[in-house]
């Protein structure tokens, strides 16, 4: 027992995830600085996975990347989900602002190498908005100025096969600097996609739709940061754009109808950040006032070449306002404490048009309060807080007015953990949390494909959701992890399909009660255990980045909901790294699941979804200035997905062009002029800042 003990701590401790970033030199005269970063991290309240270093995440898109984290889970049924949970997705530290088909598009489209780090904050503070429900994904593109002009240069390339050749190609140029009265930075880039997708409607005795899409998507972005600096003051300006225009063709056919259509579908973005961050002589002392602003516009027409007519014509447009302000310090108590403490307050105003009629108004005012206690005694961290919030919505139809929603709850939190040592503890925690219907669930308007058979369509009285999270885990030196959680939730918003006259609608409702259970185990081991030996790899001093090693992740997910006999799944993940000669990195990825589970409450799977085995070598080259990837995607051309909609005869088939071959290359333009000082223009959350005026 004690071998195997010391076996737990000694491969969780040495490598997987914790090889180092790739590594930055900076010389001054004769002196090296080494600053290394993470592949992962392990906190108590979240994981953070480094893209830039890791070539297997960063060689493709984002949602190739994210698809390959384990335990993460990305679909256009269940939407984005981390060991059970449902992710709120944030940019930057703020609200993105995107769900559904619209959020798939944009991590689809926006490329991997653009993407510093990922965040998924498992269990969200009272600093969080309580809005955030179950978990948060952050999504960090923001890079450190140096005290140089620094440039990046990032592109990739790759194709597909299916029926006829495919391509998608981006390219993206990071260039910032500083100098002593503030910090720049702007991050110009594209991208351009080629997609096929085959989507099957049917039961045993009828085929209600077989339709083939040929899908081309445009994405420019622009991000600029500015930062200033008054003494101990920051002053923090950025501007987001980015803008798509999607076009898809697609040939239909089924009971009673064939079709052939256009699908346009233009979308542009905009979003303001301001941040002024007050600091004080007690550098533990910290005062930030935000404000961000941000605005989509969103149109979606479906053109008909038999009819020679829009069948659709539909519009969309949000304004988000945001204004809020934060205050820590440390005092005297026990140990070590932190009191934490805020307001927040914001509006959403959503509206929709079909063929320039109004149909949906909605307007949602929120506003909150916060505290919380961060303590330390000995070999145990406390956090104690709680959130105040206060709801109202209201809006109209074209044909009634809402359910006016108007109310006050509190939020709490609580966390205890146990620390063995610095990076082995035990964690229990509990958080009530609040989901309020996003725009995509409560747009009346169809902003999918549709045809005389099926339909998609929101739904504008939704009522939010209360969960009620617990989740007690162990972790030990960052890697191995064990844990257990259960959220017993009321009124779940999930999608569903129900039979209609003419053939099946997909709808949005609420679920009155459910409980969502988890429990995820993952394990790293260095080859060098089987030809060594235990005894020798403990001996033997080694960088982890030059080592080969296979890290395995599993969880089980259980859905229950009244009413229905429902069945648990399992997810597996198979991580491998193997160094090459020439210190070529060959790393292998395999996903897979049970079959017969529930999948996301009203459907079951009746394949292995997700199953795909990805393949990337990689090689740095130009003093690792020049990084270059080679990627082969689901080798085996297995993942597809089949699934049974509960109460109902139908089962939905769905294929995209997941077989892909492709490079990605991010070259950093060297400079003569070194310097080891860099300062973070984008500050993610307070808990990640770091002091660099010093």
């Amino acid at each position: 027992m004690k071998h195997l003990f010391t076996l737990i701590l000694f491969i969780t401790s040495q490598f997987v995830f914790s090889q180092v970033d790739s590594t930055k030199v900076t010389q001054l005269k004769e002196i090296v600085v080494t600053i290394e970063k993470k592949a992962v991290e392990q906190k108590a309240d979240r994981i953070i996975y480094n893209f830039s270093s890791q070539t297997y995440l960063n060689a493709g898109t984002l949602m190739e990347g994210l698809k390959k984290l384990p335990g993460l889970i990305i679909s256009d049924v269940a939407g984005m989900m981390y060991q059970g949970k449902q992710l709120e997705v944030y940019m930057d530290g703020r609200p993105l602002n995107m769900y559904s088909d619209e959020l798939n598009t944009f991590i689809e489209s926006l490329p991997a190498n653009t993407v510093e780090k990922v965040e998924i904050i498992t269990q969200p503070g009272a600093e969080f908005p309580a809005t955030s429900g179950n978990a948060i994904i952050n999504i960090i593109t923001s890079k450190n100025a140096k005290k140089y002009i620094s440039t990046t240069y990032s592109n990739g390339y790759g194709f597909t096969n299916y029926e006829k050749s495919r391509h998608r190609f981006n390219n993206s140029i990071l260039i910032n600097a500083k100098n002593n009265l503030f910090a720049w930075q702007i991050q110009l880039g594209q991208s351009y996609s080629e997609k096929y997708q085959s989507d099957i409607f049917n039961s045993s005795s009828l085929l209600l739709s077989n339709s083939l899409l040929d899908k081309t998507n445009r994405l420019y972005f622009i991000k600029t940061g500015l930062k200033f600096n008054f003494k101990k003051d920051r002053l923090l300006i950025n501007y987001d754009f980015n803008t798509t225009n999607n076009n898809s063709k697609l040939d239909a056919f089924g009971y009673n109808f064939s079709s052939n259509d256009l699908n346009k579908n233009k979308r542009n973005f905009n979003d303001v950040m301001i941040i002024y961050q007050k600091r004080f002589e007690n550098i533990s002392k910290k005062l930030d006032f935000s404000l961000n602003f941000n605005n989509n516009n969103n149109s979606y027409n479906l053109f008909s070449f038999n009819n020679n007519l829009n069948i659709l014509e539909n519009k969309s447009n949000y304004n988000f306002y945001q204004f809020k302000t934060d205050f820590s310090n440390e005092f005297k108590f026990l140990d070590k404490s932190k009191f934490s403490t805020g307001i927040l307050a914001d509006k959403l105003d959503f509206n929709t048009k079909n063929f320039n009629t109004t149909n949906l108004e909605y307007t949602r005012n929120t506003l909150a309060v916060y505290s919380e206690i961060q303590s330390t005694l000995k070999s145990f961290d406390y956090i104690l807080g709680g959130r105040l919030e206060s709801y109202e919505i209201y809006g109209n139809t074209d044909v009634d007015k809402l359910n006016t929603f108007k109310q006050t709850r509190f939020f709490p939190n609580a966390t205890i953990q146990y620390n063995l040592s610095n990076d082995i503890f035990i964690n229990a925690n509990y958080n009530k949390k609040i989901n309020l219907p996003n725009t995509s669930s409560l747009n009346p308007n169809n902003t999918s494909y549709q045809n005389q058979n099926i339909t998609f369509f929101g739904n504008p009285n939704l009522t939010p959701t209360i969960y009620n999270n617990f989740e007690i885990k162990f972790s030990a030196l960052e890697y191995f992890t064990i844990g257990y959680s259960i959220s017993n939730v009321n009124n779940q918003i999930a999608t569903r399909i129900i039979e209609n006259n003419s053939g099946v609608a997909n709808i949005t409702e609420n679920i009155p009660k459910a409980t969502i259970q988890n429990f995820n185990f993952g394990l790293p081991i260095p080859f060098m255990i089987f030809t060594k030996g235990l005894k020798k790899t403990l001996e033997f001093d080694f960088n982890p980045d030059k080592i080969n090693f296979i890290y395995f992740y599993t969880d089980y997910q259980k859905n229950k909901i009244e009413g229905i006999a429902t069945k648990g799944y399992w997810n597996f993940n198979i991580m491998m790294q193997i160094i090459l000669p020439k210190e070529i990195n060959f790393t292998t990825n395999f996903n897979t699941t049970t079959f017969g589970g529930n999948y996301f409450y009203y459907y079951i799977a009746n394949n292995r979804l997700n199953e795909q085995l990805d393949i990337t070598l990689s090689k740095k080259f130009l003093s690792n200035n020049l990084s270059i990837s080679l990627y082969y995607n689901d080798i085996f051309n297995t993942n597809y997905k089949n699934i049974s909609a509960i109460g109902t005869d139908y089962i939905y088939n769905n294929k995209y062009d997941s077989r892909r071959i492709g490079f990605s290359l991010s070259y950093k333009i060297p400079s003569k002029n070194k310097s080891i000082k860099e300062e973070n223009i984008i500050p993610i959350n307070n808990k990640e800042e770091k002091n660099t005026d010093k």
